[in-house]
């Protein structure tokens, strides 16, 4: 048994967080010793498990579905479609790398005389779509 203390210790996940994602349903203390709360062991996996799916851009609600009771169970085809929406946003990103550096290789002294600029801006609201086509 680990108290909040030492689960902060250990994780770096601060104690407002950990009363967040136990009001989420994410995890649950294991019991408490006057104001303390207490956790088993696996809280470290688990929270392992909820730092990743925020990294890899689940939702809370998504990463909960993952804990199914006293296990946890990951949808596979949650992973892979999150794997593809991964794939596609770097795809996204690296075009707009590209476009950037274009912008910054310029060699008009204002940026607003520069056609890959303007070609940015311009196509700043439609991001995702535009960025998909370079």
């Amino acid at each position: 048994m680990l108290d909040i203390g030492k689960v902060t210790e250990k994780t770096g996940v601060n104690a407002s967080a950990l009363r967040f994602y136990e009001s989420k349903g994410l995890i649950k203390p294991a019991g408490r010793k006057g104001l303390r709360r207490y956790y088993t062991d696996n809280i470290i996996e688990q929270l392992s498990i909820i730092a990743l799916g925020q990294t890899a851009g689940f939702t809370l609600d998504e990463i909960a579905s993952f804990f199914n009771g006293k296990s946890i169970e990951i949808d596979r085809d949650m992973l892979l479609q999150k794997s593809k929406d991964i794939a596609i946003k770097i795809k996204q990103l690296q075009a707009i790398e590209a476009e950037l550096i274009k912008v910054a290789n310029c060699p008009n002294s204002n940026h607003f005389d520069c056609h890959n600029f303007n070609k940015l801006l311009n196509n700043s609201f439609n991001a995702p779509k535009v960025f998909n086509k370079l």
